[in-house]
């Protein structure tokens, strides 16, 4: 059967003994995918975006009853088989597909209905009406983003910050500090930090203020770091910073290793590889006409960051998911 014939038979119900197509037009219907392939599931769903459906649903497995199998597995279930496939590959298709997935329902005979509705693509963190200098202030559509909560972030800037390897009082200058969510992960690698953070939000500053009274928060562009009278110090972090509009990154990587960073001091850059849509944090940033993600200026960046730290005596680590890190450390003696 060719493909379109085989996604008509979904539509109409009449493979999977579903509903009549009259009932599937007012969107009751919903397949049951057993050992139909990806390709024809794709397909489904791809149909449903064409008709402008703002949501949609079908019914699987449960991936409960194939733990420890890969994706494509058959499984013999109540006599008939199907392709078992983990609850990360439903994520994944909606990530990709600019949907959300809803929390997953039993459907009984060990089936699990899946729901999909679109992201309002409209529904960005950036909000027009902010100021240029509070774009990213305390007030703004990107104070809604908690950095924290995000556990891929978290794992990651804490391991490294371990090879790092801060001393018991390390002096951290972070440049684009904001509200300072990453001072909270270093904080517990290395309690006794003594942090100066660097950011162009006043209203940020000021939240950082009151989480972290200890440290010093200045007001300043990092155009102008010549002015600001910083220091030296054993790390220097910079997380989704470096790539914002009007920042020279490269000039300011080089003024941080040739007049910020001690002899044995440490640096982690922080790319943004993620776009926040609707509530959602979709992996991979988007150019302009391209649907999926294209990451050639982010390889670009990291590839610079990478061999420039190299030349100055640094080890480098390229590390992360939605925030790629480049870590930057002394290299051992003995390399």
């Amino acid at each position: 059967m060719r493909l379109t014939e085989r996604i008509a038979s979904l539509r109409s119900g009449s493979r999977l003994g579903e509903c009549p197509r009259s009932r599937y037009d007012r969107a009751v219907s919903e397949p049951v995918f057993r050992r139909e392939s990806m390709l024809d599931i794709l397909a489904f769903v791809e149909a449903e975006l064409a008709a402008e459906r703002d949501g949609f649903g079908f019914r699987v497995l449960d991936p409960d009853l194939g733990r420890g199998r890969y994706a494509g597995e058959l499984i013999d279930h109540a006599g008939a088989l199907h392709v078992h496939r983990p609850l990360r590959v439903w994520l994944d298709l909606a990530e990709r597909l600019g949907l959300r997935l809803r929390t997953p329902l039993a459907a009984g005979d060990g089936l699990i209905r899946l729901r999909f509705e679109r992201l309002d693509l409209d529904r960005r963190w950036q909000d027009p009406a902010d100021a240029e200098r509070e774009r990213y202030g305390a007030t703004s559509g990107y104070a809604r983003i908690a950095k924290l909560e995000d556990p891929g972030f978290v794992i990651d800037l804490a391991e490294a910050v371990v090879r790092a390897r801060l001393g018991a009082a390390p002096r951290v200058l972070d440049l684009g500090v904001n509200t300072g969510d990453e001072l909270a992960v270093i904080a517990r690698v290395a309690p006794e930090l003594q942090v100066v953070g660097v950011d162009h939000s006043a209203s940020a500053l000021a939240v950082a203020r009151a989480r972290f009274p200890a440290h010093r928060f200045v007001e300043g562009d990092l155009g102008a770091l010549a002015d600001l009278a910083l220091g030296v110090f054993d790390l220097v972090i910079s997380l989704n910073t470096l790539q914002s509009p009007g920042v020279d990154d490269r000039e300011v990587l080089r003024r941080v290793v040739q007049h910020h960073l001690a002899p044995a001091g440490a640096v982690i850059l922080g790319l943004p590889n993620v776009r926040y849509v609707d509530g959602e944090a979709s992996y991979g940033a988007r150019m302009k006409n391209f649907r999926q993600p294209e990451l050639g200026l982010l390889v670009k960046d990291v590839a610079f960051y990478r061999k420039y730290l190299q030349q100055h005596g640094r080890q480098v680590f390229v590390t992360g998911k939605h925030t790629v890190l480049v870590t930057g450390v002394a290299a051992p003696l003995d390399a």
